[in-house]
């Protein structure tokens, strides 16, 4: 179901007010995990086209904050791809600072390594969160896949002992 059909059905006063509840609570859910809260709404309030302009990428680099390295294919991780396209769609003003300086004053990817270096105090602790969750979601994962195999080895045991014994003949 598309948002449009969703909207429609909410105006005709059908009963999807808890549909409606759940996806406020899903987003705000969302927003956390991302990191965006209010300070870091107002840190990037605070941002102006000057503010990356004058952003020098090189010092960013050396002070440990990037490595560049030209093979890299992709340059933001998947939490930091979702954080931008939520932050994007919660916050008109970065949406608007983007469409002003790219591509005229900076490529794409040199517009998100300044707004991650900019905001890294802000959101270093969600990212590291989401990191620790992902990992303990493999762990169970493998968990689950180590007993179930196991579980499978021992009847896969317990059934070639049973195919071996030949049943005993006399009663003795």
């Amino acid at each position: 179901m598309n948002v449009s059909s969703w909207f429609r059905r909410t105006k005709k006063g059908s009963s999807s007010q808890p549909a409606a509840t759940a996806i406020i609570n899903q987003n705000d859910e969302q927003r956390h995990l991302y990191g965006i809260t209010d300070d870091l709404i107002g840190l990037i309030n605070s941002f102006t086209i000057e503010t990356f302009k004058n952003f020098n990428l090189q010092e960013a680099a050396i002070d440990g904050a990037e490595s560049t390295s030209g093979n890299v294919q992709k340059d933001l991780s998947d939490w930091q791809e979702k954080h931008a396209i939520i932050v994007l769609s919660k916050v008109k003003e970065l949406s608007q600072l983007r469409f002003k300086l790219c591509p005229r004053h900076l490529k794409e990817r040199e517009f998100w390594r300044i707004y991650f270096t900019l905001v890294k105090n802000y959101v270093a602790k969600y990212e590291l969160h989401a990191i620790r969750l992902e990992k303990l979601k493999q762990i169970a994962v493998e968990n689950t896949k180590d007993s179930n195999t196991s579980a499978y080895e021992v009847e896969m045991l317990e059934s070639r002992k049973s195919t071996n014994l030949e049943p005993a003949t006399s009663l003795e």
